[in-house]
């Protein structure tokens, strides 16, 4: 028998690659209006929307490529209403100024979802107490639970009465809840607040509101909530975490009100999305952002018309930056509260609730992960963070 010949074993192969790619099932357009460049942009595609050849798909089968570079992009389905179906689909691009980009939705036979290990991330902690923390690849937040609560009105040193927001200083990609908190089990009490080489808790909250705790401001007094006492996580993912706290009433002059927060963090942001929902039978007067001033040693700097406001301050031997940002449709008033008072000094960003809610952002930036190197480098960021939520991204499909 004669060998076959070497040529046709390559044909075939040849052949057998030359597949065509997947019928595209949608074509994303988006476009910045901006004359900004705008990085890690997440881009929320609502299935229910998208041409009838997406929604055919089941949704864990759709994959997002960027049309330029033809490379199959990290996505993220969400289910927001937690009824146990995806509501939409979330990638992530950077966008030049004035730019437009166009980008694939494909079956899953285009291959399989890229994965990262900077992902986002949320959960409840028993382990210390009852601590809710959260999580992106730049930042971490936490805040606190029922139990502390507790505890804290007991007058037992190891509770926390507080509805503040408390900043965790990262300084790597990668998650860090459950290794800080491992090791204040496992290693000693506590430990996260010393930092070997990925950051710590050096930050104070106390009663202060923190970085994005929020009240009502009456007369000159902020009524806030005590801890949270219910929550929710409904997505954790490479690109968004989110999840709810719920609040029990608390008094407010006259008022009884009721809060919920749904919150959600998007990796590359060092700011926390906080939807807002509170209410108290009647229109409130106002929902007030604070931000913690500490021993008011540090600077203060704000652009009301903008909408932020931020507290730049020395902690250990780094600084760090705060900050709060607020579409200016919301804000109604700008005040810096100082107070001899411990815990009481603090940026408060009075906004009117619209419908019983309101959108704001909260984060922080520190020196020390090399993110931002000075106050000004902060400011920008903020500032151009404002601008940004201004003026959305316009996403179309076809």
């Amino acid at each position: 028998m004669k060998p076959l010949p070497l040529a046709l074993p390559l044909a075939a192969l040849l052949f057998a690659g030359a597949a065509p790619a997947p019928r595209p099932a949608a074509t994303i357009t988006v476009r910045n209006a901006l004359n900004l460049a705008r990085r890690a942009e997440t881009i929320s595609l609502p299935l229910s929307k998208l041409p009838a050849a997406a929604r055919q798909l089941d949704p864990a089968d759709l994959r997002v490529r960027d049309a330029a570079s033809k490379s199959l992009l990290i996505s993220q389905l969400v289910d927001n209403d937690a009824d146990g179906k995806p509501d939409e689909l979330l990638f992530q691009t950077d966008m030049g100024a004035r730019a437009s980009k166009t980008f694939m939705v494909e079956p899953a036979a285009a291959g399989p979802v890229p994965t990262t290990p900077d992902v986002t991330f949320a959960r409840f902690v028993p382990e210390r107490t009852d601590d809710f923390a959260w999580e992106n690849d730049r930042v971490a937040f936490r805040t606190y639970g029922p139990n502390a609560q507790e505890l804290a009105e007991k007058k037992d040193p190891n509770g926390t009465l507080s509805s503040g927001m408390d900043c965790w200083l990262k300084r790597v990609s990668y998650p860090i809840i459950d290794k800080w908190y491992g090791r204040h089990v496992h290693e000693k009490p506590f430990a996260y607040h010393t930092d070997i080489g990925e950051g710590y808790d050096p930050y104070h909250v106390g009663s202060s509101r923190g970085v994005g705790g929020t009240g009502v401001l009456l007369d000159g007094k902020l009524f806030v909530s005590k801890n949270f006492t219910k929550y929710k996580v409904l997505a954790t993912g490479p690109i968004r975490t989110v999840f709810e706290l719920t609040y029990a009433p608390y008094p407010a002059g006259s008022l009884s009100v009721t809060e919920t927060k749904r919150i959600s963090l998007d990796r590359g942001s060092n700011l926390t999305r906080f939807e807002e929902h509170i209410s108290a039978g009647q229109p409130l007067p106002n929902c007030t952002v604070g931000l913690t001033l500490h021993e008011q040693k540090g600077e203060v700097k704000a652009d009301p018309k903008a909408g932020w406001c931020r507290y730049w301050e020395k902690v250990d031997d780094s600084y760090l930056g705060t900050g709060v940002v607020v579409a200016p449709r919301y804000l109604t008033d700008y005040q810096e509260h100082r107070s001899e008072q411990k815990d009481q000094s603090q940026l408060y960003m009075v906004t009117k609730p619209q419908q019983d809610a309101v959108i704001f952002y909260a984060g922080f930036g520190w020196q020390k992960s090399g993110q931002f190197a000075s106050a000004d480098a902060w400011d920008a960021y903020l500032a151009e963070f404002a601008q940004r939520i201004s003026s959305p991204l316009v996403v179309s499909w076809k």
